[in-house]
């Protein structure tokens, strides 16, 4: 379903009434992203996401940022278990040995990709012909945690070295990168995106 915000639009009813979720929610949130360092941002803050909520993410993103070189897969790629140490003493981010672990693996197999394909959008795109995938769905819960097409990215990405990527998170990396659109029908967003 969706609700009326407190300016008075229409939108999903998982963005509340927080500034900042609705900001991400208005202005992000399945918005197509074809930008390799944006992608790969994405990714690892889904990943930190996982048995977290969403907007506990987007507050520490700031930081995420400052300490992970702006999202640089190349940067990243380079840290060290020095840094990776410094990290786990940071509380400006998720301090979980394993998801900091993860980033550095992650950037490795990142720039794999974007060796082998030219850019790491063109490879994720490809999976839907570089279209969009646009649904109706009507409720919150009519929304899947997992659909074939992210089992189908889950197992590529862990096939290449990724980790935290499982389906779910992958499904919720999809739909924050504009893969697939679940805007819920009503929502203001949806609205405006089809009147493109």
């Amino acid at each position: 379903m969706t609700r009326i915000g407190a300016d008075g639009l229409r939108r999903c009813d998982w963005a509340g009434e927080d500034p900042l979720y609705v900001r991400y929610h208005d202005e992000e949130w399945g918005v197509p992203v074809h930008e390799d360092r944006r992608l790969f941002e994405m990714l690892i803050l889904e990943g930190a996401q996982a048995g977290l909520s969403w907007l506990t993410i987007l507050r520490k993103r700031v930081r995420y940022r400052e300490v992970y070189a702006g999202f640089d897969p190349a940067r990243v790629a380079k840290f060290t278990a020095a840094r990776n140490a410094k990290l786990l003493s940071d509380p400006g981010i998720v301090r979980n040995r394993q998801k900091v672990a993860a980033a550095v693996g992650n950037a490795r197999a990142f720039l794999a990709i974007q060796d082998e394909h030219g850019s790491f959008a063109r490879w994720l795109w490809s999976f839907v012909d570089r279209v969009p995938i646009v649904n109706r769905r009507r409720r919150i819960a009519d929304v899947p945690a997992r659909t074939p097409l992210s089992d189908r990215v889950a197992e590529e990405l862990t096939r290449r070295g990724f980790r935290f990527c499982g389906s779910t998170i992958v499904q919720a990396y999809l739909q924050a990168v504009g893969v697939i659109d679940d805007h819920l029908v009503g929502c203001h967003v949806r609205t405006r995106s089809a009147r493109r």
